[in-house]
């Protein structure tokens, strides 16, 4: 059975195989995947500006399409970068999601969107 920390790890591993067959792993600094990234995310938004809510049923194939295109290349430019700067991104997901559950306590936070710092 497949893991997500699997999953990365074959992604990485693709994605670097990817790049040094292209050499373009010269390129692949943590500032240039960075702003890479940065780029990638700024086009996933642009597929919800001006919706209502960004909801499915005011999606049409084509934005569907966009999103799910966006969504891989800001997965495959984190991972690379994670690659790059040597993060296990699996072992900080859940680092960081135990550091927020100590923050967000489910019995005080339910249903309220605010900031920990303003409760």
């Amino acid at each position: 059975m497949s893991t997500p920390a699997d999953s990365l790890f074959d992604i990485r591993t693709r994605l670097r195989a990817f790049a040094d067959e292209r050499d373009w792993d010269q390129f692949h600094t943590p500032k240039n995947l960075a702003m890479a990234l940065s780029v990638e995310v700024a086009e996933l938004a642009e597929h919800y500006q001006w919706l209502p809510t960004g909801a499915d049923a005011e999606l049409d194939d084509a934005k569907r399409t966009g999103i799910r295109y966006e969504l891989a290349d800001v997965l495959m430019y984190l991972v690379r970068l994670a690659d790059k700067s040597g993060v296990d991104l699996h072992a900080a997901v859940l680092e960081k999601m135990e550091l927020n559950a100590q923050k967000y306590p489910a019995q005080q936070v339910r249903g309220d969107a605010r900031k920990y710092s303003e409760y």
